[in-house]
């Protein structure tokens, strides 16, 4: 099993930044992906960004060229960079483990508000 953290949320105006932090612990040598997903109110969850065990990236075109994904693996830990944020981007924002098994695991979400 996986377990997966979430932190950095908070709130932030519009064109400022803010960084995610994902910890991950259990049988982390198993983690093939590690993503990050949000859900807005009334609407569902949606793809972000993601990374692999082999560092690929990819992201949303919502976010592409805002957001960045990042790994830290000394810290057993995944980035989410947001720049330039934007009213849209408000959202729970989850934070997603792949196995080799094909499980996967959430972590309890992080708020982020963008907002004057």
């Amino acid at each position: 099993q996986v377990q997966v953290v979430e932190s950095g949320g908070g709130l932030v105006q519009p064109g400022g930044s803010l960084r995610l932090s994902c910890v991950t612990s259990g049988s982390i040598f198993s983690i093939s992906a590690m993503g990050w997903y949000r859900q807005a109110p009334g609407k569902q969850r949606e793809f972000i960004a993601v990374i692999t065990s082999g560092g690929s990236t990819n992201y949303a075109d919502s976010v592409k060229g805002r957001f960045t994904i990042s790994r830290d693996d000394a810290k057993n830990t995944v980035y989410l960079q947001m720049n330039s944020l934007k009213p849209e981007d408000t959202a729970v924002y989850y934070c997603h483990a792949t196995l080799i098994t094909r499980s996967n695991y959430w972590g309890q979400g992080t708020q982020v508000t963008v907002s004057s």
